[in-house]
C-alpha cells in the first residue's frame, strides 16, 4: 500500500536569499489576485466562466513580456491551481448547501508559501546536502532525517520569518507487528484523554500557560505606532510565540498517537464535533487541546502501520453503563454509580469503555468482538 507523507525540514537561507524568496512570494500573490480579479470580472462583465486552462494559456505571454518573475514556469502555473482549487471548492461548498465562502484577495503579509509540483524542476538536493531552488541558488539545509519513497511535490514555506521547505512523497507503509490489544479513547478538557485500560493522558494547556506571555507581546503590538519598525518587530516577536505554541501541540499529540498506535491493534475514538464544540463557552479550552489534531495524527499513523482506526458516535457515551443501563449524569458528576450492575468507577474511565464496546455494533465489527472483550 502507497501512502502520502510529508517531510518539513528547516531552511537556512543568507539574508539575499530570503530577500529573493520573499520577492518570489510577492510574485505570487500577484499573480493569484490578478487570476482571481479576471475571473470575477469576466464573470460581471459578461456572464463568462473562465478555467484554469484559459489563464494558462496566458502565463507563457506575460512571463516573455516580464509581468510575471517567477523564475520557474511550474511554479506560476501551481498558482493558478491554487485559484482554481479555490473555487472548485467554493462550487462544491454551494452544492453540498454550506456556508460557500468565496474566494479572496490574498494579502501579502499571508501569503507564504510557493509550490513546484514536479520532481526535479525549479529545485534539486545538491550532494552537499544543500538544496538549490531556481533563482536562488544553493540554500542551506538541517536534514535532521532521511527523506523516504518518492518525492512528488516541494513547498517552500514561511512561517513567522523563519523557512521551511515540505517535500511531498509516495511510500511504502510502515507496517508494525501485529497487536491483539484493543482500546477505547474518551477525550475531555480536565484530562486530554483517558483510555479504557485506565491509563490518564495529562492535558499540558500549551496556550494557557503561556497566556502571561502571549498578553506582554499583545500589548507591546498595540503601543507601538502602525506601519513602524519597531511594531513589526513586536508583531515578528508575538508571531513566534504563538508559532512556539502550535509547535508544542503538534509535538505532543505526535508522541501520544504514536505511544496508542504501537501498542494497540484496534483504536476506537469519538467523532465528535469540534466545530459546534469550539462554539461554545469553553472554546479556548476546547481549541488549547486540539483533539482534532490528535485524532487526525491517530488516523494516519494507523493507516501506515496497518492499524484499525475507529470512530463512534459519541451520544450518550458518559450517560450509559457497560451493561447498557441509563446512567444520567450532570457535568459536575465525575463518578459512575450503574444501580443495575453495580458497575462503579470513574466517569470518564467508563466513557472509554463504552466507545470501545459501541465499536463491536458497527457493521464491520464482527471481527474484533474477541478483542473487545478481552479488554472490557
Amino acid at each position: 500500500m502507497i501512502v502520502n507523507r510529508t517531510f518539513k525540514y528547516r531552511l537556512y537561507p543568507t539574508k539575499a536569499q530570503a530577500a529573493f524568496l520573499d520577492n518570489q512570494l510577492r510574485e505570487a500573490c500577484d499573480l493569484y489576485n490578478c487570476a482571481l480579479q479576471e475571473r470575477i470580472g469576466a464573470w460581471k462583465t459578461c456572464r463568462k466562466s473562465i478555467s484554469f486552462y484559459d489563464q494558462d494559456k496566458q502565463l507563457k505571454p506575460m512571463r516573455a513580456e516580464g509581468l510575471v518573475c517567477i523564475p520557474d514556469f511550474t511554479c506560476a502555473r501551481d498558482v493558478l491551481r491554487r485559484v482554481d482549487r479555490a473555487f472548485q471548492g467554493f462550487f462544491a461548498r454551494c452544492k453540498r448547501g454550506d456556508k460557500p465562502g468565496f474566494p479572496r484577495y490574498r494579502s501579502v503579509r499571508r501569503y507564504d508559501s510557493i509550490t513546484f509540483p514536479e520532481p526535479d524542476r525549479g529545485w534539486k538536493v545538491m550532494p552537499s546536502g544543500k538544496l538549490r531552488i531556481r533563482g536562488a541558488g544553493h540554500i542551506k539545509v538541517k536534514f535532521h532525517r532521511p527523506i523516504e519513497g518518492l518525492v512528488k511535490t516541494v513547498t517552500i514555506k514561511r512561517e513567522a520569518c523563519r523557512w521551511f521547505v515540505c517535500f511531498s512523497v509516495e511510500c511504502e507503509v510502515r507496517l508494525l507487528p501485529p497487536s491483539s490489544e484493543a482500546v477505547g479513547i474518551d477525550v475531555g478538557l480536565t484530562t486530554f484523554a483517558v483510555l479504557s485500560d485506565g491509563t490518564e493522558i495529562q492535558n499540558p494547556r500549551h496556550y494557557w500557560n503561556a497566556q502571561a506571555r502571549l498578553r506582554r507581546y499583545q500589548r507591546k503590538v498595540m503601543r507601538r505606532k502602525k506601519g513602524s519598525k519597531r511594531r513589526g518587530k513586536a508583531v515578528l516577536q508575538l508571531q513566534r510565540a504563538h508559532a512556539h505554541i502550535a509547535n508544542q501541540r503538534a509535538d505532543f499529540a505526535h508522541k501520544e498517537s504514536r505511544k496508542i498506535v504501537n501498542r494497540f491493534g484496534l483504536i476506537v475514538g469519538e467523532d465528535l464535533n469540534l466545530k459546534g464544540l469550539a462554539g461554545g463557552m469553553q472554546a479556548k479550552s476546547v481549541h488549547d487541546a486540539a483533539w482534532g489534531l490528535f485524532f487526525f495524527d491517530l488516523t494516519y499513523k494507523a493507516e501506515d502501520a496497518g492499524r484499525e482506526f475507529v470512530r463512534i458516535n459519541p451520544n450518550g457515551t458518559s450517560q450509559e453503563c457497560i451493561c447498557g443501563a441509563s446512567v444520567p449524569k450532570t457535568l459536575s458528576d465525575r463518578w459512575h454509580s450503574c444501580q443495575k450492575c453495580g458497575r462503579e468507577g470513574p466517569r470518564d474511565l467508563i466513557s472509554s469503555q463504552v466507545i470501545l464496546q459501541r465499536a463491536g455494533n458497527r457493521p464491520s465489527g464482527a471481527n474484533v468482538e474477541e478483542r473487545i472483550s478481552c479488554v472490557v
